[in-house]
């Protein structure tokens, strides 16, 4: 962290679109699961970075739902990917004192990656750094839907409910909503992440492609979250 960021500053929770991997590869004439899989390098390679900060809290949207619409062979390949990857992230994360969470719906994933994402989560579940929570197999439409399932399942009586009530039985339960919502490679939209969670986020988009997204982007991003006012629906103070 450089001088001109201060601690008092920076954001609690930071949620980051890790978009761009397949324009990235493009542009350098590769096929699009390179792209893919230097962007998963880069993140592991991120969340070292990240860690420095002192943030608690760090959400990558790795693959949405609606991913599953992509060809069968890129989907299949970031699969590949995430399970070959997770071992050495597990084993990196766990000496750096950081926790891992999965944010998603599990029954579309292989046995395999189930396997190692649940022994991911055992193994970290103490550690007291930083949570990075990985959205896999995640949407936010899909995410309120199976809390209201939740919610009736506990019967809760509709005087009982309110959003503090509604957004325990949320992936995100526990933890505070992001202050900051980052989203690379140019698009502009959240695209069905944390909708729930991000009503009063700050919003940051850059053009730069995910795997390019290094140290001096991210501290451009925290600069500018830093200078922003947080009114919350209130006032400007006078």
């Amino acid at each position: 962290m450089t001088g001109s960021l201060k601690k008092h500053t920076l954001p609690q929770h930071v949620a980051i679109v890790m978009d761009g991997n397949g324009r990235w590869a493009a542009r350098r004439h590769k096929p699009r699961l390179y792209g893919h899989k230097q962007g998963a390098l880069h993140a592991r390679d991120f969340v070292e970075v990240f860690a420095g900060y002192g943030i608690p809290y760090l959400t990558l949207y790795a693959f949405s739902t609606e991913n599953w619409s992509r060809p069968k062979a890129e989907v299949d390949g970031i699969i590949s990917l995430l399970s070959e990857n997770l071992d050495r992230a597990v084993k990196i994360a766990h000496e750096q004192n950081i926790r891992i969470r999965h944010l998603g719906n599990e029954d579309r994933l292989p046995q395999e990656i189930k396997r190692k994402a649940r022994a991911a989560i055992d193994l970290t579940r103490h550690n007291s750094g930083l949570t990075v929570n990985v959205a896999f197999n995640y949407g936010g439409r899909s995410e309120i839907v199976n809390a209201a399932q939740g919610i009736m399942r506990s019967r809760i009586k509709p005087d009982g409910l309110d959003e503090h009530a509604f957004s325990e039985y949320l992936y995100t339960a526990g933890m505070p909503d992001p202050d900051l919502f980052i989203r690379t490679g140019g698009e502009m939209r959240i695209s069905n992440f944390l909708i729930w969670q991000s009503a009063y986020a700050e919003l940051y988009f850059t053009p730069v492609l995910w795997p390019d997204f290094g140290h001096a982007e991210l501290e451009n991003a925290l600069m500018e979250y830093s200078r922003r006012q947080r009114r919350f629906g209130g006032l400007k103070p006078t």
